[in-house]
């Protein structure tokens, strides 16, 4: 015979880890946490250019830090950057990737728009 429904636990299976709620949401959870918005480190006012080639297969990307704009400004901002430059793209943390080494056609665009920019790393 079943037990009544008083009775019955309930099962949850989960692959994630720690910072989980608890049914009386007690402790916020960790994908909770990273929604808030950090606060924006203070910048300099200056747009740096560099290149790196770290952890990318000795494959060169152009990085853009230092824009003081929100995450919907910097992937209109990169999208219009990597249609310059003929080449594919990203934005990480606040930093936009361009694939290659385009470091002299960004300054130049970039000091069109406006920005403060240098040139930085080698």
């Amino acid at each position: 015979m079943r037990s009544s429904s008083k009775d019955n636990t309930e099962l949850v299976y989960s692959t994630e880890q720690g910072g989980m709620l608890s049914k009386k949401g007690k402790s916020p959870s960790k994908g909770a946490r990273k929604k808030q918005q950090q606060p924006t480190p203070k910048r300099d006012g200056v747009v740096r250019v560099s290149r790196e080639t770290k952890g990318r297969k000795g494959k060169g990307v152009t990085l853009i830090t230092g824009l003081p704009h929100n995450m919907d400004d910097l992937r209109d901002l990169a999208k219009q950057l990597k249609q310059k430059c003929g080449s594919g793209g990203t934005v990480k943390d606040g930093v936009i990737e361009i694939q290659g080494d385009h470091r002299d056609m960004l300054v130049d665009e970039l000091t069109k728009q406006g920005h403060t920019v240098k040139r930085s790393g080698g």
